[in-house]
């Protein structure tokens, strides 16, 4: 007897993947109207949650290295969302802070969390729960790498 992989359907990468997908077409056209692509309103919700974070700090946050996310936080200081300010002591660091404009979208993006959570049809109980795995599936398979 030959091993075989699981079917697409069984795998669990497909899963994700699959509801990573689903997720990212509900949430473009709410995020559309603010003028924010998905990975922008990421970085903006790390800063409404904690302002004037370094550069790495913030990439701590949102798993992302820094060659990564200076491309986007340039764009976004483009944009008038965020500033990027040197430290005077250290070049190396950089801090991120949001510019009023920045600051006024996070009235508006409050409705994008209470159309997801309608969108799954789940309560907050269930909505928790599954969160909670899926952060301690990432955190577990971090750890493998």
């Amino acid at each position: 007897m030959t091993k075989q992989a699981l079917p697409l359907n069984q795998q669990l990468c497909f899963a994700l993947y699959s509801a990573n997908n689903a997720m990212g077409r509900l949430y473009r056209p709410l995020l559309a109207e603010l003028g924010l692509t998905y990975p922008q309103y990421l970085v903006l919700l790390a800063l409404w949650e904690t302002d004037n974070r370094s550069v790495s700090a913030l990439g701590d946050a949102l798993t992302l290295k820094s060659n990564t996310l200076t491309p986007l936080l340039k764009r976004m200081e483009g944009a008038d969302l965020v500033q990027r300010l040197r430290n005077p002591q250290d070049e190396r660091s950089v801090t991120i802070s949001l510019t009023e404009k920045g600051r006024a979208l996070e009235e508006k993006a409050y409705e994008i969390g209470l159309c997801i959570s309608r969108a799954t049809g789940r309560d907050d109980d269930e909505l928790n729960a599954l969160r909670n795995q899926i952060q301690a599936l990432a955190v577990r398979l971090r750890s493998e790498v």
